[in-house]
């Protein structure tokens, strides 16, 4: 556990970046600006990039100074790895080596297109203190770029869906250190962890897709306690043109066509959810939160056997 004050704590944001020229200084401009008492560092690992994004970064670096110790870190990736897990690996092992590999340092992982509030990192750092290894930051929509109404609405019903998936989850099996209330998000733009938790878990993995998700998995089988406060949180774009396959944009692309469609998507029924949150709470009670971790991936997918709700 971290012992000392927020502002005091080694800590560094890591920022995978390809031909974000555009979005890079919104997000730097606003970690700028965090309720911090001395410069936060950052490091933005660019890679396979054609835009002007090294120049961009390093005007921000001298406009922000005040407020940033900003690193750029630039690799060309061969085609077979140059892919989403390659790139937020390098992100933040350059940002743990920053760090000096210090077991108690944080790692905050975000992406280019997010805007973060002012109090993020502070939260961040509260949640670590509490006795968390890893915190995931709950991901909103940027107001500034809204949705069509249509596409609006079906995001407000898969909203709904999974604020009663984690209700089901927190009635049959609790977490004790991560109650309700909480939200249900661990994703790479807004993904804090400590190095000694990041280190015991291998690092992010080469993956093409869903490398975010693979490293909490591995930190938790590892004994990493996960948790979910309401007060971490940042806004993403919507937008449809994103860098990584089975990313953020993939997922807008698939609301969007089904609002058009007039489609209303499926789901898994919540009687699934019911079950799972029975095998998870038995799994606890004999093997904890790891073997959750080590196992949950080998049980079936559920069905999408519900039509999503509007109520």
């Amino acid at each position: 556990m971290v012992e000392l004050a927020p502002d005091e704590v080694p800590l560094c944001v890591c920022v995978p970046a390809r031909n974000e020229a555009t979005r890079l200084p919104k997000l730097l401009h606003a970690l700028s600006e965090q309720d911090w008492h001395s410069q936060v560092r950052v490091v933005v690992a660019i890679n396979n990039s054609t835009d002007q994004s090294i120049g961009v970064v390093e005007q921000c670096a001298v406009r922000w100074s005040s407020g940033l110790d900003l690193h750029v870190v630039e690799a060309v990736f061969e085609s077979r790895l140059a892919h989403a897990g390659s790139a937020r690996k390098l992100a933040m092992d350059s940002g743990m080596a920053r760090m000096d590999f210090r077991d108690d340092a944080i790692l905050v992982s975000t992406d280019a297109d997010a805007r973060p509030p002012r109090h993020w990192l502070r939260s961040i750092v509260e949640a670590i203190k509490g006795g968390a290894d890893v915190v995931g930051g709950r991901i909103d929509l940027d107001p500034e770029e809204p949705l069509p109404p249509e596409a609006a609405r079906l995001r407000r019903m898969w909203d709904r869906y999974w604020t009663e998936v984690r209700a089901i989850e927190d009635a049959i099996d609790p977490v004790p250190w991560d109650l309700p209330p909480r939200h249900g998000d661990h994703v790479g733009g807004s993904l804090a962890i400590t190095v000694a938790a990041y280190r015991k878990a291998g690092g992010v993995p080469l993956m093409e897709t869903g490398e975010d998700q693979a490293l909490v998995t591995a930190a938790v089988a590892e004994g990493a306690r996960l948790v979910h406060p309401n007060n971490v949180h940042l806004v993403v774009s919507p937008r449809r043109d994103g860098r990584a396959a089975g990313g953020m944009a993939d997922a807008m692309r698939t609301l969007l066509s089904a609002a058009s469609a007039g489609e209303t998507p499926m789901a898994p029924d919540y009687s699934h959810w019911h079950a799972r949150a029975h095998w998870r709470r038995e799994m606890r009670a004999s093997g904890g939160a790891a073997a959750i971790a080590r196992e949950e991936s080998k049980l079936a997918a559920m069905p999408h056997d519900m039509l999503l709700s509007s109520s």
